[in-house]
């Protein structure tokens, strides 16, 4: 029986020499040595992956690239070190495949909800707060300058991680391993999506409640703008019928938008259950 490639006549050999013919640094780096770890090095991702991850892997450089920032290569060019980015984007695969199965095989709902479910488990916040439940930040190899950048860039570094070190799990361990560590650290979270909400779009379900309890739009409005031009830092206020009801900070308007957004909604759910307290308690008089 044919392979697929063979079936649908891909030359894979060819389409490696055109990338291989188009990239110059590649063949500048020829001359460089794969990076060489110590044991000392080895035995610390090894040990790590195995009492805190559950996992022994069977090539434990694939642990150490998933771990590896661009910056951290750019900073050492003594050696052929590779960074964390194909890991990456396999992991991402990975990652948003298994999330799809669980829940198309597990509720109903329409197509919108489901996408919306599927970006709340799979957003920068909720991986990275995986990685953080790990414990593997310090692991992480960076730039010297790259450790002292802003939380908005390390947030998505983490993230990053988290889908590289799903990557490399797959590559080593196999699909089913890989699937096992985003049940463990992201599948567990539905109940908490679903309760807090948190999948919903901030901005439109505030509107909703606005509308709901005060009959009236949300208006967003600048109130602080502070930081240098790459790290603009935005405080936004969110105001219902002339009251605030919410301040939200970002790096973008959009971003503090979205967290003025979340703070009203919390207003509203607070004001809902106080308002459900007193009629009860109206009802228990009667």
């Amino acid at each position: 029986m044919k392979s697929t490639l063979e079936k649908y006549h891909i030359d894979i050999d060819l389409i490696k020499k055109h990338i291989e013919e188009a990239s110059v640094k590649k063949q500048q780096d020829k001359s460089l040595l794969p990076e060489t770890f110590t044991k000392d090095t080895l035995d610390a991702y090894s040990d790590f992956a195995k009492s805190k991850m559950g996992i022994e892997f069977k090539d434990v450089t694939l642990f150490i690239t998933a771990l590896t920032h661009r910056s951290y290569v750019n900073e050492h060019r003594k050696a052929e070190v590779e960074h964390n980015e194909r890991l990456e984007f396999l992991g991402d695969a990975i990652l948003e495949l298994v999330v799809s199965d669980f829940l198309f095989d597990n509720f109903d709902e329409p197509e919108g909800i489901m996408t919306a479910w599927r970006s709340a488990l799979v957003r920068t916040e909720s991986i990275g707060a995986a990685s953080y439940e790990i414990g593997y930040i310090h692991l992480i190899r960076l730039s010297k300058g790259e450790k002292l950048g802003n939380s908005r860039t390390h947030a998505s570094i983490i993230a990053d991680c988290f889908e590289a070190v799903t990557g490399a799990i797959y590559l080593d361990q196999g699909f089913e391993a890989a699937k096992d560590f985003i049940y463990q650290h992201i599948i567990t979270k539905m109940d908490e999506v679903i309760l807090s909400e948190s999948w919903r779009d901030a901005k439109s379900y505030l509107q909703e409640l606005a509308q709901k309890f005060e009959n009236s739009t949300p208006q967003y409005h600048v109130t602080k703008e502070e930081g240098p031009d790459h790290d603009r830092l935005f405080t936004i206020d969110v105001v219902v019928a002339g009251h605030k009801r919410g301040t939200g900070t970002g790096h973008s308007k959009q971003e503090a938008q979205s967290a003025a957004a979340s703070e009203g909604i919390k207003y509203y759910k607070k004001q809902n259950n106080t308002q459900k307290m007193v009629t009860g308690k109206l009802s228990l008089v009667k």
